[in-house]
């Protein structure tokens, strides 16, 4: 791989890590945490992505896998899930949250914090002209392979790739 293009592609990266933490947040607590994944870190992701989808029937985590091997690198947008205590909420489907912390589910602030994150990390891949795709799978599979705090519990993958051709588009 060229140099200029490795280069190019960690700029980015690098970039779009700053863009997801300085996204607007609710009630402007951060929570996100940002990692990029490459070279034997993003592939031993890979082989458990793989793996997963082999013994769960999940062609999607396999075919993701191979494009995540393709790639130059992955940059991880996660988040922690802690309240935000904003009075009259109730977006996480419970009255208050006291009882969303009790069921376990997770505070829809972080949720949509990490949603603009995201968008706003793929924005200055496209920008800056970086073929990338947000993977559920690749997110999934870091956070239970213990590549990323445990206290992150959501988050995806962007992997970026320069080729004539986008990897991530007629796929199987």
């Amino acid at each position: 791989m060229q140099e200029a293009i490795l280069k190019g592609v960690e700029a980015v990266a690098n970039l779009m890590c700053c863009c997801a933490i300085t996204a607007p947040k609710g009630r402007g607590v951060n929570l996100l945490y940002t990692k990029i994944f490459k070279g034997d870190e993003k592939d031993k992701v890979a082989e458990l992505m793989e793996r997963i989808g082999k013994e769960k029937g999940l062609s999607f985590f396999v075919r993701d896998a191979q494009n995540v091997r393709d790639s130059i690198l992955v940059v991880f947008i996660g988040t922690k899930v802690e309240p935000r205590r904003v009075p009259f909420c109730g977006f996480c489907g419970f009255g208050d949250c006291k009882s969303c912390e009790e069921s376990g589910a997770y505070c829809s602030f972080a949720i949509g914090d990490l949603g603009i994150a995201i968008g706003s990390a793929v924005k200055v891949a496209s920008e800056h002209c970086i073929d990338n795709r947000i993977m559920f799978s690749f997110g999934k599979t870091a956070i239970i392979g213990g590549f990323v705090p445990k206290e992150v519990k959501v988050g995806y993958g962007i992997p970026l790739s320069v080729k004539g051709k986008n990897i991530f588009f007629d796929r199987k």
